[in-house]
C-alpha cells in the first residue's frame, strides 16, 4: 500500500512487457492468418484452372455429372480443412493470450500479497480487523477469478469439441452423397 519509486518502475516494466507480448501474439497470429489465406488463394486458383480444364475435356452429360460430384466433394473437404486451420490459429492465439493474462494475474496477486504484508508490519495496533478484511476480499476475488477462468476453459474445451464434431459430421455426411 506504500508505493515506492521502485514499485512503480517495476509495475511499468511489467505493463510494457505484457503489451509487447500481446503485440507479438497479434503479429504472429496475423502472419499465420495471412499465410493461410495466401495458400488458400493459390490452391483456389489451381483448382479453378483444373476445373476449367476438366470441363473442357468432358464429352457427355454423364462425365459432367460425375465431375460435378467430384468437385463438390473436393470443395467441401477443402473448405472444411480451411475452416479447421482458421480455428486452430484462433485457438492457439486464445491460449497464448490466456496464459499471458494468467501469468500477469499471478504476478499481480503476489505483489498485492507482498504489499499487504508490508502494510501489516507498519500498521498501527488495532488495525487487525481492517487488514483481515482486505486479505479476505483479495482471497475471495482471486477465488472468483479462478472460478471464472476454470469455467471459461471448460466452455472453450466444449466449443472446441463441438466444432470438431460438427466439421467431422459434415465431412462424413457429404462423402456418401457424392
Amino acid at each position: 500500500m506504500y508505493s515506492t519509486p521502485e514499485q512503480v518502475t517495476e509495475f511499468n516494466k511489467s505493463a510494457v512487457n505484457a503489451a509487447l507480448q500481446l503485440t507479438k501474439i497479434a503479429f504472429d497470429t496475423t502472419e499465420r492468418l495471412v499465410g493461410l489465406q495466401l495458400e488458400a488463394s493459390k490452391e483456389s486458383f489451381a483448382d479453378a484452372s483444373e476445373t476449367l480444364r476438366s470441363l473442357s475435356e468432358a464429352r457427355d452429360p454423364q462425365q459432367m455429372l460425375s465431375l460435378r460430384a467430384k468437385l463438390t466433394e473436393t470443395g467441401v473437404s477443402k473448405v472444411t480443412a480451411y475452416s479447421r486451420s482458421l480455428y486452430d490459429v484462433a485457438a492457439h492465439a486464445q491460449a497464448q493470450i490466456s496464459a499471458l493474462l494468467e501469468g500477469n494475474l499471478a504476478e499481480w496477486n503476489q505483489a498485492v500479497a507482498t504489499n499487504i504484508d508490508k502494510a501489516v508490519q507498519a500498521a498501527p495496533a488495532g488495525s487487525d480487523m481492517a487488514i483481515a478484511a482486505v486479505k479476505s476480499t483479495i482471497a475471495a476475488t482471486t477465488a472468483a477469478f479462478d472460478g471464472v477462468t476454470k469455467s471459461a476453459k471448460q466452455v472453450a474445451s466444449f466449443a472446441d469439441a463441438s466444432i470438431k464434431a460438427t466439421v467431422d459430421a459434415a465431412s462424413a455426411a457429404l462423402k456418401p452423397a457424392a
